[in-house]
């Protein structure tokens, strides 16, 4: 099944990215089928050759969502942005301050009890 996604090209911490029609489940480093434009996400500026596009999706090329959402932000496609749910960070829960007790302060507090006695 071939997909309209993004191929991440580009250096390190500097990326920008070829929108291509490819395999559904192909390697991002794997050629893709047609090259139809590519987006930059420091100037958000996007060439997209339209008429590509709507050939693929008449073939039956399905974007992927961030593709999609690309599509009808550049007005290529006429439908809604579909949401896209990231999950929440779960929180760590802290262990409370006077549970932790480390080797050394239970010497301490053996120390102090055995001068307590020896001065009894």
């Amino acid at each position: 099944m071939l997909a309209i996604k993004l191929q991440r090209i580009g250096k390190k911490h500097q990326p920008s990215y070829r929108l291509v029609v490819a395999e559904r489940r192909s390697k991002m480093a794997a050629p893709p089928v047609e090259d139809l434009g590519s987006y930059s996400p420091f100037t958000k500026a996007a060439t997209i050759k339209k008429d590509r596009v709507a050939y693929w999706v008449k073939e039956g090329a399905q974007p992927t969502v961030t593709a999609h959402n690309l599509l009808v932000k550049e007005g290529v496609i006429s439908t809604a942005k579909i949401a896209v749910k990231m999950p929440k960070a779960v929180a760590k829960e802290a262990a409370p301050a006077a549970a932790v007790v480390t080797p050394a302060a239970e010497v301490v507090k053996e120390e102090a009890a055995a001068t307590e006695e020896a001065a009894a």
